[in-house]
């Protein structure tokens, strides 16, 4: 038995829980919002489909139905609008995270619980500072659908399947996230040195385009805003990986936002790099050896976000 429960049930909240019932992730789904007609219809819209499904319970409810819960993903906020950075939706969301932590971890204390609402590293951060969670099981989303956004297209212009591409994104997930290359791979050749060692040198799209990656990743979010109104397909995914790996407890190496605490110089403050997430939530920290630069790329993140924190009344 595994129980998930998911607080807001926006385009977000709504389009995890159904991958979570196509995927065959949770055996009980949650899902609570100040909107409780709204929670209600996306719980029984996706229930119905149930019989095509592995068997799960799927339904509407309060905080206090979520004792149990073995996971928690937050989701509850103000989404981002065209032209909105992720940082500027801060005190507004920052207010909803601290309304919503003393009623979902008194009903659930032992869950682990997933931070996925913008911006992400902020509120990662405010939830350990109020939620008296144990650390490790805090997890905020972070770089963990900007790392899907780089090796989709790495994917795509290298001719080789995204499991086979071994890159990720550090940082901030928003604008100060950075892409350190000097570890990216591609079917355990770097990523510089692939293009004349594989078969089909002539297709592969590649002169070292780093800038031009990052950009597509730190702007793809925007795109897809600008476009249609809102990002949660891809993110959904990312989150029910993450929630995936949880269950699983072999040890998954995800770019998610933990607290830091000295490495690479940077102290009191959430953002992504490699951690090994397991059953019991961040098992820890891959040190990965950086350039200088990166080490510099990485510290400007944790600057540009601690900026933010000491904005916002926590």
């Amino acid at each position: 038995m595994s129980k998930i429960t998911i607080i807001g049930a926006g385009s977000v909240g709504s389009a995890i829980a159904n991958n979570m019932v196509t995927m065959g992730i949770a055996t009980e789904i949650l899902l609570i919002d100040v909107n409780k007609p709204k929670a209600f219809g996306e719980a029984l819209d996706i229930y119905q489909g149930i019989t095509f499904c592995s068997p799960a319970i799927v339904r509407s409810g309060d905080y206090a139905d979520a004792k149990g819960s073995d996971i928690v993903i937050i989701t509850s906020g103000i989404a981002r609008k065209p032209g909105q950075t992720r940082l500027e939706l801060a005190q507004t969301n920052v207010n909803i995270i601290k309304d919503i932590a003393g009623k979902i971890v008194a009903a659930a204390p032992d869950a682990i619980y997933v931070i996925v609402s913008n911006p992400v590293d902020v509120l990662t951060y405010v939830f350990h500072k109020i939620s008296g969670v144990p650390e490790k099981h805090i997890i905020g989303s972070g770089t963990a659908l900007d790392t899907a956004r780089l090796q989709s297209e790495l994917a795509r212009r290298f001719h080789i399947s995204p499991k086979n591409v071994h890159a990720h994104v550090f940082g901030e997930h928003g604008d100060s996230s950075f892409v350190p290359w000097s570890m990216a791979t591609i079917a355990n050749n770097h990523i510089d040195d692939y293009k004349e060692l594989c078969p089909e040198p002539d297709a592969i799209k590649w002169d070292k385009n780093y800038e031009e990656l990052e950009e597509f990743v730190r702007t793809s979010g925007a795109k897809v805003i600008k476009a249609k109104g809102a990002t949660f397909y891809a993110v959904a995914i990312s989150v029910c990986h993450i929630c995936k790996c949880i269950f699983m407890g072999a040890g998954t190496a995800l770019t998610v936002s933990t607290m830091m605490h000295g490495e690479y110089g940077i102290d009191d403050v959430c953002l992504s790099t490699l951690n090994i997430v397991d059953r019991d939530g961040v098992r820890g920290k891959i040190r990965n050896k950086l350039t200088a630069e990166e080490v510099a790329k990485l510290q400007n993140s944790a600057a540009r976000l601690k900026e933010v924190i000491n904005s916002v009344e926590i």
